[in-house]
């Protein structure tokens, strides 16, 4: 069974960066697909980016295209989210996901 630990979320202005880390242990992840989604409190979960497991390809939601880029290291069975250009409505919580594996949700915030 899969477990997935995040890292690297928190307080930033508006314009600033963050870098969310995803490590999963128990079994590689190698073979998925992994992803991030989001939630905000009281609305549905929204996809964010998926990478293959290869990290060959990878898929982005329209909104976060050209500020967010998702990577991964299947050597160390970890994915990661780097967050540029960050804007208040990219507040939520973000969820990390391989299979049916999903890690603990860590709190992304952006000030105005």
């Amino acid at each position: 069974q899969i477990q997935l630990v995040q890292s690297g979320g928190g307080l930033v202005q508006a314009g600033g960066s963050l870098r969310l880390s995803c490590a999963a242990s128990g079994r590689t992840v190698s073979p998925y697909t992994m992803g991030w989604i989001r939630q905000v409190l009281g609305k549905e979960r929204e996809f964010v980016a998926a990478v293959s497991w290869t990290g060959a390809t990878a898929y982005y939601e329209d909104s976060v295209k050209g500020r967010f880029t998702i990577t991964r290291d299947n050597a160390e069975d970890t994915v990661y989210l780097q967050m540029n250009s960050l804007k208040p409505e990219d507040t939520a919580v973000y969820y990390c996901n391989a299979g049916s594996a999903w890690g603990q949700g860590i709190q992304v915030t952006v000030s105005s």
